[in-house]
């Protein structure tokens, strides 16, 4: 039996216990989470620190080091997601539907936990105490595999989760950490079948891609956000200026910042030396095309037709002037992953032919892609962003990570 299988016998033990658990029981061990995330602070900002040290010797941008980056404002949030989290409804029990056959058979469709959830994600601490409270108020154990940069901050983390969980009477091993940062252990937990119920990738296109094409254990695809503005040639410019600052610079190391804006010719002469003289308070680099280098000069790099496929996560616009609406849905069909995508306009004809044609998971229109977000749905903390369409799409709040169990109940019906 390898690590990721000891773990996962361990994990299918604390799910079957918390199969059984009252919302309540759930309840005070999230409310005790986040007690004990704020009483630890100093012991997590200290083991945040040695890997930032790290980070920093390593040459990491500055964009992951504010994905890796806890400060006392992001644990504050993370304890109150466990207020939060400890006051949504608990899916698991919810009647779906169901009734009485005619041979007198009742049926009764329920929700249910998965079991186990395996999660295999990048330089964010944050994920591990989000991904860990949602299982646990949905009932699912979680094996949780973060990335080699962030190793101190996720096990001070998860040795705070794991003893909350022991205060309150529950099993420790509901929630573990994969402390053999290896390619060895992913792979293993790709193969992990009748150990992990499903995997979840969270991280950078080349994590997803590889879990999606490698693991034989069923896996939800998340994340990747290649997510664009189109400035409509009725839109309000001030409005549309707010929109594509805040989906670049206000965090452009996460999933839903956007990554290009597309401007229709009619306002780009006007819109584009906007929107830079906004962006260069953040020395945004500009790549556009042969247009946009028209109209704002040699500050643009000429954009490549990687420039527009890539989720640059950086300080970095891809621009393109486009001649209609039509061209604007051709170009997101062609790059978008699916993730979140805007418009910003005043017809409501391109509004709802936007939100209609788009294939995305969050089609937005006049507001930050930004707020492609569970906190922001009212979800409470997320899991992930799914970008596919079984299952679950968009943010994955405590529903997503539930199944449904048929409950039938008879007297002596046998069928002919």
């Amino acid at each position: 039996m390898n690590y990721i299988e000891q773990l996962g016998t361990k994990a299918r033990a604390a799910a079957a216990v918390l199969a059984g658990l009252s919302t309540g029981e759930k309840n005070r061990a999230l409310e005790q989470i986040g007690r004990m995330l704020l009483e630890k602070e100093q012991d997590i900002l200290t083991a945040n620190e040695r890997d930032l040290e790290e980070a920093r010797e390593k040459g990491m941008s500055q964009s992951l080091q504010d994905r890796l980056r806890l400060t006392e404002d992001r644990i504050a949030s993370m304890a109150e997601a466990c207020r939060h989290l400890a006051m949504l409804e608990d899916p698991v029990g919810v009647i779906e539907g169901g009734g009485v056959r005619p041979n007198g058979m009742r049926i009764t469709k329920v929700r249910v936990p998965l079991g186990v959830a395996g999660m295999i994600y990048e330089a964010r601490p944050n994920v591990t105490v989000d991904a860990a409270i949602l299982c646990l108020k949905s009932g699912n154990a979680a094996i949780l595999r973060g990335g080699k940069e962030a190793f101190h901050s996720n096990q001070c983390l998860a040795g705070i989760m794991r003893q909350a969980l022991a205060d309150t009477g529950l099993p420790e091993d509901a929630i573990a950490l994969v402390e053999d940062t290896s390619r060895e252990t992913a792979v293993m937990m790709m193969k992990a079948n009748g150990y992990l119920d499903v995997l979840i990738p969270r991280g950078g296109a080349g994590l997803i891609r590889t879990v999606v094409e490698q693991a034989s254990v069923p896996v939800i695809e998340t994340g990747t956000g290649n997510c664009h503005v189109y400035v409509d040639a009725t839109a309000d410019l001030d409005m549309a200026v707010n929109i594509v600052d805040n989906g670049k610079t206000q965090r452009p190391s996460v999933c839903n910042a956007i990554e290009s804006c597309l401007v229709h010719r009619d306002v780009a002469g006007k819109f584009l030396p906007m929107m830079k003289a906004r962006l260069d308070a953040h020395q945004v680099e500009l790549r556009g095309c042969p247009r946009t280098k028209e109209i704002l000069g040699d500050c643009v790099t000429p954009a490549t037709e990687e420039d527009y496929a890539t989720e640059f996560l950086d300080y970095i616009l891809a621009v393109k002037v486009v001649d209609s609406l039509d061209e604007a849905l051709e170009h997101i069909r062609t790059y978008s992953t699916g993730h979140s995508e805007c418009i910003v306009t005043k017809s409501l004809d391109a509004a709802e032919r936007f939100q209609k044609q788009v294939d995305a998971a969050a089609v937005y229109v006049n507001c930050s892609t930004r707020f492609t977000d569970g906190n922001e749905f009212g979800l409470g903390a997320e899991i992930g962003i799914s970008t596919q369409k079984l299952h679950a799409r968009g943010p994955m709040g405590l529903t997503a990570l539930t199944t449904i169990k048929y409950l039938i109940n008879g007297q002596g019906q046998i069928r002919p």
